[in-house]
């Protein structure tokens, strides 16, 4: 079996649980160590190996790290994809090192997701609705409007389609 297909099984069987909790935003997601976790079966029964190696490409005002996963089979063929991250310094609350690691695991995620396929739509930063409910009682917004109300205040609680909210901002 060449390294391509070995690939394409584990692609089709691979499955990855959200095992972590953002209690801020109310979801579960999958860590890259999580998605490592969930490879190790695989390493066995179709005789390769997983690796995730990162570089730091630019040091200017916003640092990039470049994170690279590799798969490798017996013969030394490898295939690999990567992820670009940016390390965002200005966030608050975080140290430096806290910085470079928060941006290094969202690359390792991200270059793990290539590699093995996993769909972003399923994962937390593609559903994240950051706790907020979605818009139901679109009449119940418009009465709320109507009473001078504003749309930035139902903005701040639910989450609206844009329909919704062009509907409202014609009121």
């Amino acid at each position: 079996m060449t390294l391509q297909q070995k690939l394409a099984k584990i692609q089709t069987e691979f499955k990855a649980k959200k095992s972590r909790f953002n209690s801020f935003g109310k979801y579960y997601f999958r860590s890259a160590e999580d998605i490592l976790e969930a490879i190790k079966p695989f390493l066995i029964k179709y005789n390769v190996t997983v690796t995730v190696n990162e570089k730091l490409i630019t040091e200017g005002p916003v640092p990039v790290l470049k994170s690279t996963a590799t798969i490798h089979d017996e013969k030394g063929l490898t295939l690999s994809t990567s992820a670009i991250v940016g390390v965002d310094l200005l966030q608050k609350g975080m140290q430096v090192p806290q910085q470079f690691g928060s941006a290094s695991s969202y690359g390792k995620k991200y270059a793990l997701g290539n590699l093995f396929l996993i769909d972003d739509t399923q994962d937390s930063d593609a559903t994240n609705n950051h706790g907020k409910d979605k818009l139901t009682d679109i009449n119940k917004a418009k009465s709320y409007i109507k009473s001078g109300g504003k749309i930035e205040a139902i903005k701040k609680k639910y989450q609206l389609t844009s329909a919704q909210e062009a509907e409202l901002k014609t009121l």
